[in-house]
């Protein structure tokens, strides 16, 4: 099976060796992703505005892959504090609210630089052709 690999702006690609999203068949993995602007400025202060740039970061490399938002089966969070959750929790609703992905929030002790507050990774599968034009539809089971 074809192995895309997606890359993107962060200094740390090429340190670590990874790439900022990995396609394989219908499958979209992006890599953790922190608020490292495209410009190479420092990151925003407040956590809303670092989970913005990395939900930004994200989608570019979704749609560099073929994928957009409605595509994520599933998401993870890590947090610096408890004290952000509801800040990366209402960016995250704005981009996720209506498609629901799996998701996970973990509180972690630090990230790579200490300005960070949050970094975020996304799972995708991509719909079959036939399918594409139902894409972020969802169906419920159990409780809405």
């Amino acid at each position: 099976m074809k192995r895309e690999l997606i890359s993107g702006h962060s200094p740390y690609e090429q340190a670590f060796g990874f790439s900022r999203a990995v396609r394989v068949g219908d499958r979209v993995v992006v890599a953790g992703t922190a608020p490292v602007p495209a410009d190479g400025s420092p990151p925003p202060l407040g956590a809303y505005e670092q989970a913005r740039v990395c939900l930004d970061l994200i989608g570019e490399a979704l749609a560099k892959a073929g994928a957009e938002f409605g595509d994520v089966v599933r998401t993870r969070m890590f947090l610096t504090s408890t004290d952000h959750w509801a800040e990366v929790a209402r960016a995250h609703g704005e981009v996720f609210g209506r498609i629901r992905p799996a998701a996970t929030l973990v509180i972690v002790a630090g990230l790579l630089e200490p300005a960070w507050l949050v970094e975020m990774e996304a799972e995708a599968i991509l719909p079959a052709k036939a399918e594409s034009s139902a894409r972020g539809e969802r169906t419920d089971v159990g409780n809405p």
